[in-house]
């Protein structure tokens, strides 16, 4: 990489400020490493070059101005294709929105911008979301930066593998049953799945979504940090969006980890789960002892959590897709269409059961972390896999049921609703990156932020970057 794309985000933010950096210059060295890799990598789709260095000569004048700097100013970042960007082709990942053009921006893009950040292009996606592998038959696949033959994770899969591969500074994603903590663990990044209603969804055709989240994703905790501190907060569009707090603007304070209770589960719950995930977990837990943790096996029940995510995901999918017209519906994938009609067959009583499960899930972590200050865990099963897969369809001698019973790793603790972050933790023998997944206290991303910068310090993979 370019030395001014090395910076992380906070980093170059600084530079910025001292005037040690000028907006155009740091964005023409991304620019460059966009030319130079997104071609192997695809991890970037309708990109903006040209605009952000245009954005980036404007900015600079605005500084030369002294006309007041966001949090954000001069930083290059991708938005996942599923976020409207004004003017800009947002397809959701499918043929059936190729010309796709939205003439406003969804709430996580309007804070970015007006926080002063600078897009470079959409982050390539599978179908609408559907699936923790970033492949469609519009871009085709995004391949991992530090292997180009496996998975870079999805379904916010573009943007782990442009933040690994050095192309943006800052990215977002969502997060349903994975989908910023798998890509962040396949990349070695980091991706934060805030609890319900931190980062608000709107514009969406389900308001009241209570499984899928919006989030940050970053090459460092504090990157991620900086982000999350900008998309938090309440908007007139989503019903469900808290207020801000104000601290989530500050930086994230420094705590000694000596003493904390973490809970470790190794495969949540009974789930299949490679050697190799197990050994990067068994390292991980290493660290945590030498940080001076006080480590000890344990979990809350996961019983019934998967039936009640796959009911909840498919009622999703059907209030947000069932209502497309027969053109469109006629191009969408098998796997999409299976989930939009099981979320369309299946009863109220299927729901009402499915929420109680959720609320019960949510009561066994909360009682869980009143005894341990984390819970630890394996983020995905797998290792990144070959690109050409759909999906991993056995693990550890178990054949997977259906395309998104891979993920139960993530899934399941998706039910308790608490906050949940991926970060880097060790390769396999063959250089393959597998993240640790922390969970945190309910609505209390601060301390799981800090906590993870802590681990993040104490660990050498989070310093080791794609060769690319």
């Amino acid at each position: 990489m370019n030395a001014l794309t090395q910076l992380t985000a906070v980093q170059a933010r600084a530079a910025i400020e001292r005037g040690e950096v000028r907006v155009r210059e740091l964005m023409e060295a991304y620019v460059q490493r966009v030319q130079a890799v997104n071609p192997r990598v695809n991890a970037l789709v309708s990109t903006c070059l040209d605009q952000a260095l245009e954005e980036a000569g404007r900015a600079d004048a605005q500084r030369q101005a002294g006309v007041r700097q966001g949090p954000l100013f001069g930083l290059p970042v991708a938005h996942k294709d599923s976020y409207l960007v004004r003017g800009v082709r947002t397809t959701f990942g499918s043929e059936a929105f190729r010309d796709f053009v939205p003439t406003q921006d969804s709430a996580v893009v309007a804070r970015q911008r007006a926080a002063g950040a600078i897009v470079l292009g959409k982050s390539n996606m599978p179908e609408f979301g559907a699936g923790s592998h970033t492949f469609n038959t519009l871009f085709g696949p995004t391949r991992n930066p530090y292997r180009l033959d496996v998975s870079a994770g999805g379904s916010s899969g573009g943007a782990a593998a442009a933040l690994a591969a050095g192309m943006v500074a800052l990215a977002d994603g969502s997060d349903m049953g994975g989908s910023l903590r798998n890509p962040a663990s396949f990349c070695n990044v980091v991706g934060l799945r805030p609890s319900l209603a931190r980062v608000p969804m709107s514009p969406s055709s389900y308001g009241w979504n209570g499984v899928t989240v919006g989030g940050p994703m970053g090459r460092c905790v504090d990157d991620v940090a900086l982000l999350f501190g900008v998309l938090a907060g309440s908007d007139p569009g989503d019903p469900l969006a808290l207020p801000a707090d104000p601290q989530d603007a500050e930086r994230l304070p420094r705590r000694d980890p000596k003493g904390l209770r973490i809970a470790v589960s190794r495969d949540l719950g009974g789930l299949p789960v490679e050697p190799a995930v197990l050994a990067a977990l068994g390292e991980g837990v290493a660290y945590l002892r030498d940080m001076g943790c006080i480590v000890e096996e344990a979990e809350p029940d996961f019983t019934e959590a998967d039936e009640a995510f796959e009911i909840l995901r498919a009622l999703a999918f059907a209030t947000n897709f069932g209502t497309l017209e027969p053109a469109r519906m006629a191009q969408v994938k098998e796997t999409v269409r299976w989930n939009i009609d099981v979320g369309l067959t299946q009863t109220g009583a299927d729901v009402a059961r499915a929420e109680r499960i959720r609320s019960a899930m949510h009561a066994r972590m909360r009682t869980l972390l009143e005894t341990y200050d984390f819970l630890v865990a394996p983020v995905s099963q797998v290792v990144p896999f070959d690109v050409e897969s759909e999906y991993p369809t056995r693990i550890a001698d178990v054949d997977m049921p259906n395309y998104i019973a891979w993920m139960r790793s993530c899934s399941r603790l998706t039910m308790t609703g608490h906050p949940a972050i991926s970060v880097p933790c060790a390769f396999t023998p063959d250089g393959l990156p597998v993240g640790l997944q922390i969970v945190g206290r309910y609505r209390r991303e601060r301390e799981l932020l800090a906590f993870a910068r802590a681990f993040e310090e104490a660990c050498p993979a989070a310093r080791v970057r794609p060769g690319l």
